[in-house]
């Protein structure tokens, strides 16, 4: 296995691996699988604007399954800092028409990166397979029914706050153990809607209420969160802590950061990434695990 052979430190972390969700299947056994993002916004930090029409998400679609993208993950709300959300109707009407047309077309576990119970809902029945919460189910918990009813899975991401307001809040009386914490209650909220064990990943919340430094810690410790028993997702995709760190203020900017993100984030046992830049992600995986003498 790719994590007990290039990270010794981490050779004891819980193996994971098929995610049943229908039809369809996740193997989480031999690598880490890459969500690909698409965002049917106007306002996100990366590619607002780009794929608001649903043929253009469509073609991005396409070209990230090329790519090699496992998971489609399809948002309609932004969630950058500062953001203040959108209604029910307008992010109903800006994601289930691509849902439904992606479900039909291809082939792709897909994910809705939401937070309302009323858009996780309608999004599974048109063939969604997966709820992204970014806020652990702690903004609606009735999104926990909805993936139990469909025997969907969910990613519970941890944020201080909602985004409007969660980089103000970035104080912790100690990060890891507060962030663990509050993972694992959000869990104790899944499990007890339904949803079994085995459909719940979990994400630290790279960028969501974290200075540069505390998201720089959760990466450091990732395998803490890797050993809670439960596949983890990252999600550091050109945000603001690479630009920090690259000098970099235009997301434009920060491909070669993010690969590096993912890189690390690999060798200590996630999961998951979720990432903009699919196909460069697939190729940093690959040379990685050939390196290392892993199929």
């Amino acid at each position: 296995m790719l994590r007990s052979s290039v990270h010794k430190a981490n050779q004891n972390a819980p193996e994971f691996h098929l995610i049943k969700l229908g039809s369809k299947k996740l193997d989480l056994s031999e690598k880490p699988l890459v969500m690909g993002v698409v965002n049917m916004t106007p306002d996100s930090f990366y590619d607002g604007g780009e794929y608001n029409d649903p043929q253009k998400a469509l073609g991005r679609i396409a070209s990230l399954i090329e790519d090699g993208a496992d998971i489609i993950d399809i948002g309609g709300e932004s969630t950058r800092p500062g953001s203040s959300g959108v209604s029910t109707e307008e992010e109903l009407r800006r994601v289930i028409p691509v849902i439904e047309a992606a479900a039909e077309k291809f082939d792709t576990v897909i994910s809705v990166d939401t937070t309302k119970a009323v858009v996780a809902e309608e999004a599974l029945r048109c063939g969604a397979s997966m709820v992204n919460d970014i806020s652990g189910l702690s903004f609606e918990p009735q999104v926990a029914q909805k993936v139990s009813e469909k025997g969907a899975a969910v990613i519970l991401t941890h944020t201080s706050s909602r985004p409007v307001d969660m980089q103000e809040k970035t104080q912790y009386g100690s990060l890891i153990p507060d962030i663990t914490d509050s993972l694992l209650n959000s869990v104790q909220t899944a499990v007890a809607a339904g949803i079994p064990r085995e459909n719940i990943i979990i994400d630290p919340g790279i960028g969501f209420g974290k200075t540069t430094g505390q998201n720089l810690e959760i990466i450091r410790r990732l395998e803490d969160f890797c050993q809670l028993g439960f596949p983890v997702c990252l999600g550091a995709s050109r945000k603001s802590f690479i630009g920090e760190i690259l000098e970099s203020p235009l997301a434009e900017q920060r491909l070669i950061g993010s690969v590096c993100s993912v890189i690390i984030s690999m060798l200590k046992g996630i999961s998951i990434v979720r990432v903009h830049d699919v196909l460069e992600t697939v190729q940093a995986i690959r040379t990685v695990k050939s390196i290392y003498g892993v199929n």
